[in-house]
């Protein structure tokens, strides 16, 4: 039976992608240890390093988490691990006859999922043997003659169910986001698990750079690092171990910009800096179950505040909310999602905030006078807040630990506060904002309406002798959250 590293040294498989034997040489012992193959003398010290475990493996992972830096090599390693289990296992028994068994590949964006991706590919398609076996090739999938197809996913627990999966390899999977999930990384392997069930030997196999000691990464890392005879392997290594190509001068420049970044990116350490800024507890406790949004009544002085954006990359977003003694309120949100039209969206949320009884809306300085303008056409104004996005988040914070917020139901909103971080800078500042590749465009309106609320500002309720135009009821009621 080959094995893969007989694949990974054979001149006709993968020996001229793998010719330095000493940049590989590391990631060679790793491979023993995933597939329980045979250790070489030397190869223990090594293992020991990698993985924190004394003895030996035994038996095959279950499942393989590598916490590897930057520019370790573990898209390329893990586009191997890929190929082989797809082109060179028998899965046949285990497949109903034209069911077909899935190599599926995860990343937080189908961009991302590419890049793995193309790897795979060229592994296959340089290697004329294996090349022989792809009957369909496409931008996001390849299906091979032995009944496997190896298949790009994005990180969503909707899209991975319904297929028999022979491996799952999980890209970065620190940095999933998903804005209807607090938890999109735990979603997606409770619905990856079960499709692995059926076949012997499927692989999960997760890869990341680490990042804060949140989410399924460091739990693996916690639980598992260290643990001889754990079906579970977890492996941590900087990048330079990995790959010793990486010029040092490189990874020195990135220690001296920023000491804490750089032992995350290419010390594969977890952060000590970063944390969960919003207790998950005191979100629960302020979100009104069942209320997606309250309507305007009469008499009360609601307050509004907007996270503006051009249409391209962010969401437009917009939060009213009063005070009702010591509970400030968050009454409606509205989100419109990139692409569209900023000058209709204003026109739209102008109508909200007329209904609202409000004549005026606080934001950030986006985008210099257009905002300001575009408001004043349809009779609103338009004030830039005096503190930054994180400032507000800092000053919001009293509100949930005292119990005093109210919150609508939205489950957008609820993913986007849990997931806002705190991060101590050089210094000792504190900087609250959204984590990497997320967003917080709801969260930073919600809360800036909750803080003009705490503020108590004399906003003066709408006149409603002036004409307004009102005629457009169905504007403000309908919500844009998907």
């Amino acid at each position: 039976m080959t094995t893969i590293l007989d694949a990974m040294t054979d001149p006709n498989l993968f020996g001229s992608f793998f010719k330095d034997g000493h940049s590989w040489a590391r990631w060679r012992v790793l491979l023993k240890a995933i597939f329980a193959l045979p250790f070489d003398q030397g190869d223990l010290a090594v293992f020991r390093r990698l993985t924190g475990r004394k003895e030996v493996p035994t038996e095959s992972a279950r499942e393989a988490w590598l916490i590897v830096g930057r520019r370790g090599g573990k898209s390329f390693c893990v586009s191997l691990i890929a190929v082989f289990l797809a082109c060179f296992r028998d899965y046949s028994n285990h497949l109903a006859p034209g069911e077909r068994g899935t190599v599926m590949v995860l990343a937080a964006d189908r961009r991302q999922a590419r890049v793995i991706f193309r790897y795979i590919s060229a592994l296959l398609n340089l290697v004329p043997m294996l090349a022989a076996m792809i009957e369909r090739l496409t931008a996001e999938s390849i299906d091979l003659a032995n009944g496997i197809t190896i298949e790009i996913h994005t990180a969503s627990f909707r899209s991975v169910r319904g297929y028999t999966v022979v491996a799952a390899l999980c890209d970065e999977i620190a940095f999933w986001q998903d804005e209807t999930s607090a938890n999109p990384d735990r979603e997606i392997l409770d619905a990856i698990r079960p499709a692995m069930a059926t076949i012997p030997g499927a692989l999960l196999l997760c890869i990341g750079t680490p990042y804060r000691r949140a989410g399924v990464l460091y739990e693996a890392f916690d639980r598992h690092y260290g643990k001889d005879g754990d079906p579970v392997l977890v492996v941590r290594a900087s990048s330079r171990t990995m790959n010793p190509t990486l010029p040092k001068e490189v990874v020195a420049a990135a220690y001296e910009r920023d000491p804490a970044a750089a032992a995350a990116e290419y010390g594969a350490h977890f952060r000590d800096d970063v944390t969960g800024f919003l207790d998950l507890a005191w979100i629960n406790a302020a979100v009104e179950a069942g209320v997606p949004e309250r309507p305007p009544r009469e008499g009360i002085a609601y307050r509004a505040f907007a996270d503006p954006s051009g249409g391209r990359a962010d969401a437009f977003t917009l939060a009213m909310g009063h005070s009702e003694g010591e509970r400030r309120i968050v009454d409606a949100c509205r989100v419109v999602r990139p692409p569209f039209d900023p000058s209709a969206v204003v026109a739209e949320f102008a109508a909200v905030l007329r209904a609202y009884h409000c004549r005026t809306v606080t934001g950030d300085r986006y985008a210099g006078e257009w905002v300001t303008e575009a408001f004043r056409r349809h009779g609103i104004e338009y004030r830039a807040a005096d503190r930054s996005k994180s400032d507000i988040y800092l000053e919001t914070l009293p509100l949930f630990s005292a119990g005093g917020v109210v919150l609508p139901d939205l489950p957008q909103l609820t993913a986007e506060l849990r997931a806002l971080e705190r991060q101590t800078r050089r210094g000792g500042r504190d900087i609250v904002d959204h984590p990497p590749r997320g967003h917080d465009d709801l969260a930073n309106a919600a809360c800036g309406a909750l803080w003009l609320c705490a503020r108590e500002q004399d906003v003066p309720i709408l006149d409603l002798s002036i004409n307004w135009d009102l005629r457009r009821p169905s504007a403000f009621m309908r919500s844009n959250i998907a």
